[in-house]
């Protein structure tokens, strides 16, 4: 495979009361909206979505945890029937405004703890992925690489994506270093750079054991929330252009 043929997806995820939404906007393809449980209401779900079309961004939803409190970051332990319910609910809330705009929407990816939860658990992936398919079978479902949400999207018939992560580090089971580690994110411009160029070209990460482990990219988060979030997707964005990695939604 050559340079030329490789492309890549940037996604973010937006509608969570950043400022920084539409300046990131120009520079990704897929936005995530949060859709009123861990972040954002109805006004500014409405508002991304409008930037989103402004900009000619895929749209998906975001869903978490209804738990504004603690940005859905802490784990819940909910039924596989409530997991669908609160999956069913976040995304149909946004597929309908989406039809109002009239605009798709084109994918899902869960937020926060449920997210990683659901990474490891195929019980949960599963009531996600099926909560997902009787929306709209035609939704695509992004997942961490090598992760249940992705093996149980492909067992409902859901098309997937692969995730990976420009500004997170990885333990050597492929797993993201969990957030309550001092070495759980990327602050350094180059270093985030350089692990980009190294999923993309190589389909492999370093972890923090500076182990290399398989993973697949067909999209990359670029988390809107961080210290240097806008400069960290326009260098991301400009180094991909330079290597001739075309940059376009799943």
């Amino acid at each position: 495979m050559t340079l030329s043929t490789l492309t890549t997806d940037l996604n973010c995820d937006m509608g969570e009361g950043m400022s920084t939404d539409e300046a990131i906007m120009p520079f990704i393809t897929s936005t995530n909206i949060a859709c009123g449980y861990h972040a954002g209401d109805k006004t500014i779900m409405q508002r991304t979505i409008d930037l989103a079309i402004k900009y000619g961004v895929a749209i998906g939803a975001h869903p978490g945890f209804d738990d504004k409190a603690n940005f859905g970051r802490t784990e819940k332990h909910l039924t596989s029937t409530e997991i669908y319910q609160l999956v069913f609910k976040q995304v149909q809330d946004l597929r309908n405004m989406c039809v109002e705009s009239k605009v798709s929407l084109h994918h899902v990816k869960p937020h926060g703890a449920l997210y990683n939860m659901a990474a490891k658990n195929a019980d949960m992936s599963k009531a996600i992925a099926q909560s997902v398919a009787d929306i709209d079978p035609r939704l695509i479902l992004y997942g961490l690489s090598g992760s249940q949400l992705i093996t149980q999207a492909k067992v409902v018939g859901l098309r997937t994506a692969s995730e990976v992560f420009a500004d997170r580090t990885y333990q050597n089971d492929g797993s993201l270093t969990p957030r309550s580690q001092s070495n759980a994110f990327i602050t350094n411009m180059q270093q985030s750079v350089q692990q980009v160029m190294q999923m993309i070209q190589h389909q492999t990460v370093t972890s923090v054991e500076q182990s290399t482990v398989a993973i697949k990219a067909d999209t990359i988060c670029l988390h809107g929330d961080g210290d240097h979030a806008v400069d960290f997707a326009k260098v991301i964005h400009q180094t991909l252009q330079q290597h001739q990695i075309e940059i376009k939604s799943i």
